[in-house]
């Protein structure tokens, strides 16, 4: 996020500074904002930072993120084994480097890189990262083809739906590229390729598909998509390829519908990013770029630095990185194997499912997705203006609940919805819990009281 100055605000001095009463260890007023001039106890330090992290949510009951918030003791003590160690330095920590190389083979396997392929991928610090790197590539492919034929090169355009991430937008805006939205619909929440299609001309770098979306959880209809270019193609001369946002779904789809063709084996997908801090069930951050062919990343965007001591290849948009979550990704993959994420993947597929039939069931919401391909389930009112959907979000955070209200992207931006991450923590249990309350919050909110039953406080304790 973005910081800026905090002003000094006398009447508020609690603000600016911990108190020497903030706790026992404290001996002297420490100022918030700038460098303090001592140096305190070790245990006055951790005091002050764990006390104020304890009005922070718990991660547990988290509906909004899709981070993964658990990992084994196992995994954990991995992670404070490698914490000190820099990923870039490759010379200093060979194997975290061959570990990378091992995970970007399973995964390019995973997503069904045909065998006469020559695929090349990257670890990064996330899907963003990874989306604006595939990207990237794709604009430098696109930029060379068009020098080779003479023609112009200053108005590259990509074609991604009103449904994207907002990286989708960074990425546009920071590399100097032409957005060009495809808008979704009132009553659809995808891009359709017929619209796609009427963006697309010879500047288009690439199209963005998504699998997964942040609004709805849906899947862009990539089998369409990928024959219209195909066609495309074959009427116009056309090669444009796509690139599939799997952020979501990277890590679901493979064991949940391993026949439903959205990866390598469509001809015009020639890029994938997945988010291993997601679904992948690794802490953040960590994401995974894949591309089809060696040839797709230009040798011009590789950089090869000696200074560490050896001289490898990187492409990344940082340098430094941490090595604990490559390491913790790779103890994920050997720990649960297919048949470990499957059941992990069923599980919560199963759990979203009954989320998604208690809300029906209560006939106070309206479902939007119910968990179709991803666990994740949307939803909006009944019986209610939708715009009481920001109400309800913070109603149910007295519970401790936290689950995000928004409006979705223009053409449909008078629904309000809100969406419940199923992750593995959630089990049917828990699912019981919210729905009861859920169903109390919105009571609440009509009846205009809070969640707790209100009773007469001398009720039972007669006063004479």
């Amino acid at each position: 996020m973005v910081s800026k100055k905090v002003v000094n605000q006398k009447e508020r001095t609690h603000n600016m500074q911990y108190g020497r009463g903030h706790n026992r260890f404290l001996d002297n007023d420490v100022p918030k904002y700038v460098f303090p001039e001592g140096k305190m106890e070790p245990r006055a330090a951790y005091q002050l930072i764990h006390d104020e992290l304890n009005l922070d949510g718990n991660p547990d009951l988290n509906l909004a993120t899709f981070v993964t918030t658990w990992m084994e003791p196992e995994a954990d003590k991995l992670i404070m084994e490698n914490l000190h160690k820099n990923f870039i330095d490759h010379f200093e920590y060979p194997q975290v480097k061959d570990i990378e190389e091992r995970i970007v083979n399973i995964m390019a396997n995973l997503y069904n890189v045909p065998d006469k392929d020559d695929f090349i991928g990257t670890s990064t610090i996330g899907s963003s990262e990874a989306i604006m790197l595939g990207l990237l590539a794709h604009k430098w492919n696109w930029k060379q083809m068009r020098m080779k034929e003479n023609k112009p090169t200053d108005m590259p355009n990509i074609v991604f739906g009103g449904d994207t991430h907002v990286s989708w937008d960074k990425f546009a805006r920071y590399f100097d590229v032409e957005p060009r939205v495809v808008p979704i619909a009132r009553d659809h929440f995808t891009i359709r390729p017929e619209d796609v299609r009427e963006k697309i001309d010879e500047n288009t770098i690439a199209v963005g598909v998504v699998l997964g979306t942040t609004f709805t959880g849906e899947f862009d209809p990539v089998v369409e998509i990928n024959q219209m270019l195909l066609d495309l193609k074959k009427t116009k001369g056309l090669d444009i390829p796509i690139h599939v946002d799997a952020a979501s779904a990277g890590y679901i789809t493979p064991f949940y519908e391993p026949d439903f063709k959205w990866d390598f084996r469509l001809e015009q997908v020639k890029s994938i990013n997945t988010s291993g801090h997601k679904f992948g069930l690794v802490y953040p951050g960590l994401g995974w770029l894949i591309f089809r062919n060696e040839h797709l990343l230009p040798e011009e965007l590789k950089f090869y630095v000696n200074y560490l001591g050896d001289e490898m290849p990187t492409y990344t948009l940082n340098f430094s990185e941490g090595s604990s979550m490559v390491v913790a990704q790779y103890y994920n993959i050997l720990r649960l194997g297919r048949k470990g994420y499957g059941e992990i993947v069923r599980k919560m597929m199963n759990n979203a499912n009954y989320l998604a039939e208690r809300l029906t069931a209560s006939g106070e919401f309206e479902v939007i997705n119910g968990a179709k391909h991803i666990p994740v389930v949307t939803f909006k009112l009944k019986n209610m203006d939708s715009s009481k959907a920001f109400d309800l979000s913070y109603k149910i955070r007295e519970r401790g609940w936290i689950v995000p209200a928004y409006s979705l992207p223009p053409n449909a931006q008078d629904t309000t919805i809100m969406r419940v991450v199923v992750r593995e923590n959630f089990t049917a249990d828990m699912v019981d819990i919210f729905v009861e309350d859920i169903l109390n919050a919105k009571k609440a909110i009509t009846n205009g009281l809070s969640i707790g039953k209100q009773t007469d406080p001398r009720k039972g304790h007669s006063v004479s």
